[in-house]
């Protein structure tokens, strides 16, 4: 078997394999292929696309390529969460500890914010001493132990994936839906979960900008599910605008403990994480009935067990569960910059991109891995979408240490908000749900 001629056949249209596929991997990770060869078998793919059983052997090959974890009996009930990636998303620190509470073992590997897009890792890595550099052993103890454990993702878990990635983004061809997949399932199941809930995003500040492209995504990764004998859900959510009014690392952790606290209650983060905690509750047999379903989350939150279970998860994990009552222990930015409205009207759109580029620029991204960022600033968003505005009211606020970043984010999330005259429609949070 030649590489070589792995490329051509899928230069021409025609489809691999399983052999050829695995052969690919592993010449892949034990590096007898060059690079190039690997980056023409990329853009073949991208132009020539993959079914959807050349896509799930791929995923399997990936998987295949490196450790898995493995947490026995605990599996069938272990549940992950996954988002594509989008603006002020936290809905993943609002849901592990609802879940966790709720009883269902959580075992998540998350990633570092990239380009315009938030990471759970730094939301989390704001709060003093809180450590994501779990081995595979720290995990499994702790998920025996507590219930849930958030860690990065290791070197040691689809290599394959890591190495395809670094190539994918120096070649164009990110946007190609077999290989986002591949990336993406391939990580789930290695990560030990059998119970797999993915939200795919579209919208101005989403990798997908369309929902229809969302949903193409989303089925092509429940259908590999269904190959591999896994059970994923997958939910295609609007991106259009932030999701919540915080956008930046520490401030998303306040909103999070926030809702966790049971003082937030309405809006599209409880939302969200309501329906992706009741879909959970579904998918693993808690529930049959979606309303009980929510009126159990709504209890965990109102008792105080949701906000017990995050303390419990800071603590496991090294960091200082005071910040829970004292905000004032995570980062706090040099200034605060309140910028209030010109106009009445009615908040028509809050552009997600627009809102997430201005944060990066004050420190809150990075343009690649190695980059550092700055825990402390960002963006609240003191109107959404729906909202009245009079002129005069303060319409975001800017945490910044740099004042001319400032400025320059100013400008920014001032082209991000749309205004009119009449109340608009509220947006609808949830496209479709595929299973």
């Amino acid at each position: 078997m030649r590489i070589v001629d792995i490329i051509d056949k899928k230069k021409q249209g025609k489809e691999l394999s399983k052999e050829e596929i695995n052969y690919f991997i592993s010449s892949l990770t034990d590096k007898s292929m060059p690079d190039y060869q690997a980056s023409a078998w990329l853009m073949a793919v991208w132009f020539q696309g993959m079914s959807e059983e050349e896509t799930a052997n791929l995923t399997e090959a990936i998987i295949n390529s490196g450790e898995t974890i493995h947490f026995g009996a605990l599996s069938k009930k272990i549940v992950d969460k996954h988002s594509t990636g989008g603006v002020g998303d936290k809905v993943t620190i609002t849901l592990i500890p609802l879940l966790a509470a709720a009883g269902i073992p959580i075992a998540k590997l998350s990633g570092k914010g990239l380009g315009h897009t938030g990471g759970t890792i730094d939301k989390l890595e704001s709060i003093p001493g809180f450590s994501t550099t779990l081995t595979l052993d720290d995990m499994h103890k702790q998920v025996e132990e507590i219930g849930v454990a958030i860690g990065q993702q290791t070197q040691n878990l689809t290599p394959a994936d890591g190495m395809l990635y670094a190539l994918r983004d120096v070649t164009a061809t990110i946007d190609s839906m077999p290989l986002i997949a591949s990336s993406v399932v391939s990580k789930k199941i290695a990560s030990g979960a059998d119970n797999i809930i993915l939200d795919v995003k579209y919208g101005s500040g989403a990798f997908m900008k369309t929902p229809e492209d969302a949903e193409k995504l989303a089925q092509l990764m429940v259908n590999i599910g269904k190959i591999l004998n896994k059970s994923i859900t997958a939910v295609v959510t609007s991106m259009e605008e932030p999701l919540g009014r915080a956008v930046g690392n520490a401030l998303e952790i306040i909103e999070s403990m926030e809702f966790l606290k049971g003082n937030i209650v309405t809006g599209d983060i409880a939302e969200l994480t309501y329906d992706f905690g009741v879909i959970a509750l579904l998918q693993t047999g808690r529930f049959i009935d979606k309303d009980t379903a929510r009126d159990y989350l709504k209890e965990l939150i109102h008792s105080g067990k949701a906000i017990e279970k995050f303390k419990e998860l800071i603590e496991a994990q090294g960091g200082d569960s005071s910040v829970i009552n004292d905000y004032s222990k995570l980062p706090q930015a040099n200034h605060k910059i309140e910028v209030k409205a010109e106009t009445d009207g009615y908040v028509e759109n809050i552009d997600a991109y627009k809102v997430a580029y201005g944060c990066k620029l004050l420190g809150a991204g990075r343009e690649k891995k190695t980059d550092s960022i700055d825990y402390s600033v960002g963006v609240y968003l003191n109107k959404k979408t729906g909202e009245k505005v009079t002129s005069g009211d303060i319409l975001y606020t800017i945490y910044a240490n740099d004042g001319e970043k400032a400025e320059e984010c100013k400008k920014y999330c001032n082209k991000a908000y749309k205004f009119t005259t009449g109340q608009p429609a509220s947006n609808k949070q949830i496209y479709a749900i595929i299973k």
